[in-house]
């Protein structure tokens, strides 16, 4: 996998970046509309809005005093393409996804000395 898959796939594991995605679904909208649905603070939901601009799914665009947020949705092409490579004509094959991420995933393993 490539290092902005990688990226893309950590970004998306967190559940509330991906309600934050699922709100920007609908319009373009600012940081302090994104964060009164979440019981956290701004600066948290700040990270969370770092860290989906840095795999590339969010844009952010200061217009005045107020920081915007768009979704950019080709972000998520490549790993879109990606998870069609494990399905079987429209299903997800999970059988040979989930044989696909032990492969990589042992042959990731630390070495280690005996």
């Amino acid at each position: 996998m490539t290092e902005a898959l990688d990226t893309v796939f950590s970004a998306l594991a967190d559940p509330t970046r991906r309600a934050i995605l699922a709100m920007l679904l609908e319009d373009d909208m600012a940081v302090t509309d994104l964060a009164d649905p979440f019981a956290m603070s701004l600066a948290a939901i700040s990270k969370h809005l770092q860290v989906l601009a840095d795999a590339g799914l969010i844009s952010q665009e200061k217009r005045g005093r107020v920081k915007w947020c768009k979704l950019e949705p080709d972000a998520l092409r490549e790993a879109s393409v990606w998870m069609q490579g494990f399905g079987q004509m429209g299903g997800l094959d999970l059988d040979a996804f989930e044989r696909f991420l032990e492969r990589e995933l042992s042959d990731q393993a630390p070495l280690t000395e005996d």
